[in-house]
């Protein structure tokens, strides 16, 4: 098969389409015959050195696909050969074939086509895991999703205000805060104009965000623990500003709020299978109906995946950057 291999890190340019070994599904695998993958920012970083994938996993970029079962390996159950899938990865998106554990399998959404559903997993289960599972955002309160015209931004505006949930966003200039206007978002504040932590508390009458999901790490913590609500939550998911910064542990301690800060790729398999299982359980029938739905901005060739990595490090997309085979 052919995949997207990284010889050397470095540039879009780095990124080498390359004949390679086929995957053999291991005992609890299944292997997948990739119809599309999605660019995240992982697979900038590990394009560039940074994010090595863990033991064990595939060394070619790519944390979600979509396609259709291949082949079954040892002791699964419950799929069949020509099942249309999609799927959450520890790498090996980027190729025509990919070995995946079954239990970080997902059936393509009713009314989903098979390629955009390439664009659910990572983010669905990074915003489902964060936002619900640990910072347990609840109905009537004030999620502030920072990136809201990103891929995880998207969804985590349609998954907020599917449950009930006040939204709001930072997004660079107007015409992304007008797509993220269209998904849901209720207050909406542009990053490079305004102060999120002005705009939040004048927004809820001085109580401030109750769940904040954060891309930005360091250059937002102090900021973001101010804009917090007594009782808040803040989910650190990515550190695009920066891995080291300043808590004031007297106003987390004042508003009794928490900080917490997760990754998806190197949890074991059990973890991702039960949010996996939760995503299909909670998330899907969401999909289904049409209440939330995967937003795509553009769809390149997979041997094209250097021009999907210039998009992203651009920031100029809204939603997801999908690479097809075949």
């Amino acid at each position: 098969m052919y995949a997207i291999t990284i010889p050397e890190p470095g540039g879009p340019e780095a990124l080498v389409w390359a004949e390679v070994p086929d995957p053999v599904p291991a005992e609890g695998e299944v292997l997948v015959e990739v119809a599309a993958a999605a660019v995240n920012r992982a697979d900038v970083l590990q394009r560039q050195g940074f994010y090595n994938p863990p033991p064990g996993a595939s060394p070619y970029p790519g944390l979600e696909c979509s396609g259709r079962i291949a082949a079954l390996g040892p002791g699964v159950s419950g799929w069949s050969v020509g099942d249309e899938v999609c799927a959450l990865l520890s790498g090996g998106g980027y190729a025509e074939k990919v070995a995946v554990p079954a239990g970080q399998l997902l059936p393509v959404p009713e009314g989903v086509e098979l390629t955009a559903a390439a664009a659910l997993p990572e983010v669905v289960c990074t915003v489902w895991s964060n936002v619900f599972m640990v910072s347990h955002l609840r109905p009537g309160e004030t999620l502030l999703v920072h990136g809201g015209a990103s891929g995880i931004g998207t969804m985590a505006i349609q998954l907020g205000k599917a449950i009930g949930a006040r939204v709001a966003v930072t997004a660079g200039g107007p015409d992304k805060l007008a797509r993220c206007a269209e998904l849901g978002a209720d207050i909406l504040i542009d990053y490079r104009e305004q102060d999120f932590v002005d705009e939040v508390v004048k927004a809820t009458d001085g109580a401030g965000a109750d769940v904040i999901l954060d891309i930005m790490g360091a250059k937002y913590l102090e900021r973001n623990v101010r804009a917090l609500a007594v009782n808040g939550r803040l989910a650190v998911i990515g550190l695009q500003g920066g891995a080291k910064g300043e808590l004031n542990l007297g106003e987390l301690l004042t508003k009794r709020a928490a900080v917490t800060a997760t990754s998806l790729r190197a949890r074991p398999a059990s973890e991702k299978a039960a949010i996996v299982a939760a995503v299909r359980e909670h998330v899907w029938p969401l999909i289904s109906s049409g209440r939330v739905r995967p937003v795509v901005d553009r769809t390149l060739p997979l041997a094209d995946a250097a021009e999907g990595h210039r998009v992203l490090e651009a920031s100029t997309h809204v939603g997801k950057v999908l690479l097809t085979a075949g």
